[in-house]
């Protein structure tokens, strides 16, 4: 596996595919810039070994040519944040590119137009990636956000830099962090899915009963597994057709000795809203008329246990409906068992949408060891799929 560590930059110019895929509020302003601040060490390690860096991203899903998707919003931003004055060119391939390319100095920082604005990009065009590989002398994939996408600039992009590719450092932290998950992690393995369907998850159930020792279920999922197993569960969340399936994971867990953790209280509300009357009721008993939507506190206290016997730990997903601040607190005390566990040693990896915004939410992000950059990359990583933006730099 290449890494930034395996190439002098002095005098090169590295074409790096960066994800700044940002939020901007309506006057154009990024609204969180986690995404360009986990880019700057790549970046900046290539400017002090004397290189360039040209910066390549897409943002949003533009049809064509759409200001409001130019990156050059976001210029100012990516400036103050390398601490170096970025360069910013209105097209990503053609003359402009070429000429911009060109003229970069060692110590420059060029960022380029939004890729999406050629529908060729996301297509995986061979001529279009060819055009961007004459930008720069090594390609760097630094996006592990988009690294589940064969895309032009992801993944075709890198058959023109035969022996001259690499990870930065970002993607390849991805990479070793969801390998100590499934490959090398210290045992006892814990995972933890939450989250409100089975079906979202099940390539990911079946890959990793193989690789852990304990699997928490928690979340909307959970009560799939309680009816399944002749509970009560009034209104929640269910999958009826996924009940078989529930019970099927159920057995091959018990057989390759895997113990699984399903919630045994739940906090029901008579509402789905954050103003709902609610009471704290066995799991298996949920009245009708009410629904689970968050851990209830004997649920917490054994999850709390199980995190804390675990020293690789893996959380994608919530326990409850944590948006509303009433149903918050499964989530938040998980959250606080985990970032005990990792002050103790162990190795603990949040990734997937939900779980990510709520470590940020509830301010757990610098008490877990990874917080991951990719939602549909870390699930597919999961899943056992080899992603074909970590494939092209493998060949």
């Amino acid at each position: 596996m290449k890494t930034l560590n395996d190439f002098n930059f002095e005098n090169k110019k590295a074409l790096i595919r960066v994800d700044f895929n940002v939020p901007l509020n309506d006057k154009f302003e990024v609204t969180d810039a986690t995404r360009i601040v986990s880019a700057k060490p790549t970046i900046i390690k290539i400017l002090e070994d004397g290189g360039s860096c040209i910066l390549m991203s897409h943002l949003g899903r533009p049809k064509g040519f759409q200001d409001e998707f130019s990156l050059k919003h976001i210029a100012a931003k990516v400036s103050d944040i390398l601490g170096v004055e970025v360069k910013f060119v209105t097209d990503c391939i053609g003359t402009k590119a070429e000429e911009a390319a060109a003229n970069l100095q060692p110590g420059e920082v060029l960022l380029l137009e939004n890729l999406r604005f050629y529908k060729e990009e996301t297509a995986g065009d061979k001529d279009f990636a060819e055009k961007l590989s004459k930008l720069g002398d090594i390609y760097v994939n630094d996006a592990f956000g988009t690294a589940h996408r064969a895309h032009a600039s992801t993944t075709i992009v890198a058959q023109f830099f035969e022996g001259r590719k690499c990870f930065g450092n970002l993607l390849a932290q991805e990479i070793e962090s969801i390998n100590k998950v499934m490959e090398t992690g210290e045992k006892p393995v814990l995972a933890i899915l939450g989250g409100a369907k089975v079906s979202s998850k099940i390539t990911i159930i079946e890959n990793i009963l193989d690789k852990v020792d304990h699997l928490i279920i928690g979340g909307g999922m959970a009560f799939t597994f309680v009816k399944a197993q002749g509970g009560k569960i009034g209104n929640s969340i269910c999958e009826d057709d996924k009940m078989p399936l529930a019970l099927d994971i159920l057995k091959q867990a018990k057989e390759k000795n895997v113990q699984i953790h399903i919630p045994v209280d739940t906090i029901a509300a008579d509402d789905f809203s954050n103003d709902a009357n609610t009471q704290t009721v066995d799991i298996n008993e949920i009245p009708d008329g009410w629904e689970g939507v968050d851990a209830g506190p004997k649920s917490r206290a054994q999850f709390h246990d199980v995190v804390m016997q675990c020293k690789t730990i893996l959380w994608n997903g919530p326990l409850g409906v944590f948006e509303m601040e009433s149903f918050a607190q499964g989530t938040i005390e998980l959250g606080n068992s985990i970032a005990e566990a990792t002050k103790n040693g162990a190795f603990s990896l949040v990734g997937g949408g939900d779980s990510v915004a709520a470590v940020k939410q509830f301010g757990f992000e610098n008490k877990v060891s990874y917080v991951s950059t990719g939602g549909g990359a870390m699930l597919e990583s999961l899943e056992g799929k080899t992603l074909p933006g970590i494939a092209a730099i493998l060949e």
